[in-house]
């Protein structure tokens, strides 16, 4: 069996680090030539850190403008979804001015290692005080995979409806039709219910038209659709024809608008990656869709009547109620229903046809 012998070597132990009070006296000890010296030396070690520190965060603050900038321009030529490069750019710059506050104060002189840890224990403090600010996040990020709703939709959503302008890592800002800028938390928008009017391409449009007692049902309602059908923006009968029509239209207007625009147009430019694939998946869907005419998709069902109709809805107490309903696009909504409106008081009363007021019958003994 082989001893090894180590030899005995005397270890120097670091020599215990000063407490504070000892600190004062040994400063106290110190000549005042020495004290003043090491104050000086001291403030100007800090002097040029601070001036350091403030340079690098203006620097920085470039270098971040700079970097949104870059990152902006490349979600603009790959044509991103808005929603999603609002939320990301906001995320981006979140994160970047973390990471210079962080490097100025370890320029600053404080260990930036415990100002981490200091930081990451803050945050679960923080993170259970703000549970609603990380269930706003947490919406967030849902409503950007979901994608209930996108930037430019106009919404319907905890009391309040306009057309969706930002979507942020926190908040949904939401423009009101008399120009109210709402901010809306994301985390009842992900869990409470919404009204999107801009998710469908067509909407129904009702009216209640009431004429008097004694007048001829069939007669308004005679006059009622003439109205109706003689406007272009509403739906005939079917919903494909009517986008057929429109689609002609608007290739035709292009054409006389700028033909020799039409006739120089550049290329297409070749679809790869995801963009192709989800491209062949929507080419499949409507493969499908025309030789099964009775499949029924998320929205719409082909052959499917959608004739502007009046009907009988009401015997009020003055007044026979019709109900009028009719298809329109989403973006003439508003449109056909003002001009309906004022056709209806305009030419009514030219086919017999008489408004009622409220009546009461007086009986005397």
């Amino acid at each position: 069996m082989i001893h090894l012998q180590i030899p005995d070597v005397p270890v120097a132990l670091p020599d215990s680090v000063p407490s504070r009070a000892q600190e004062i006296e040994m400063l106290k000890s110190l000549p005042f030539d020495e004290l003043m010296t090491r104050l000086v030396s001291s403030m100007v070690t800090f002097a040029i850190n601070l001036g350091i520190a403030i340079l690098v965060f203006y620097v920085g603050q470039i270098v971040i403008k700079k970097i949104y900038k870059i990152v902006n321009g490349i979600f603009l030529r790959r044509d991103v979804d808005d929603s999603l490069a609002s939320f990301i750019l906001s995320l981006v710059r979140m994160v970047l001015y973390f990471i210079l506050i962080v490097t100025v104060v370890g320029i600053l002189g404080i260990e930036t290692s415990s100002f981490i840890a200091i930081f990451a224990s803050a945050g679960v403090a923080i993170g259970m005080a703000l549970s609603g600010t990380l269930q706003n996040f947490a919406g967030g990020v849902l409503i950007l995979l979901l994608k209930p709703y996108k930037v430019g939709d106009y919404v319907e959503a905890q009391g309040y409806a306009g057309t969706v302008r930002e979507i942020q890592i926190f908040h949904t800002v939401i423009t009101t039709p008399d120009n109210k800028s709402i901010i809306i938390p994301n985390g009842g928008l992900s869990t409470g219910s919404i009204n999107n009017y801009s998710r469908l391409e067509y909407r129904r449009v009702d009216w209640i038209v009431s004429i008097s007692y004694g007048d001829s049902v069939d007669a308004a309602r005679a006059k009622i659709l003439e109205i109706l059908l003689n406007d272009h923006r509403v739906v005939k009968k079917f919903i494909e024809d009517d986008r057929d029509m429109r689609k002609t239209e608007k290739e035709e207007k292009q054409k006389v608008e700028s033909p020799v625009e039409s006739a120089q147009a550049a290329p297409e430019k070749p679809v790869r990656g995801l963009a192709r694939f989800f491209r062949k998946k929507s080419a499949d869907i409507a493969r499908k869709r025309a030789e099964d005419p009775e499949l029924e998709f998320a929205f719409e069902k082909r052959g499917v009547d959608r004739s502007p109709s009046v009907k009988v809805n009401a015997l009020a107490a003055s007044s026979v109620d019709l109900k009028v309903t009719a298809w329109t696009t989403n973006t003439d909504y508003w449109g056909v229903f003002y001009d309906i409106n004022e056709k209806v008081l305009n030419e009514l009363p030219s086919a017999g046809i008489n408004f009622p007021f409220p009546q009461l019958d007086v009986h005397q003994k």
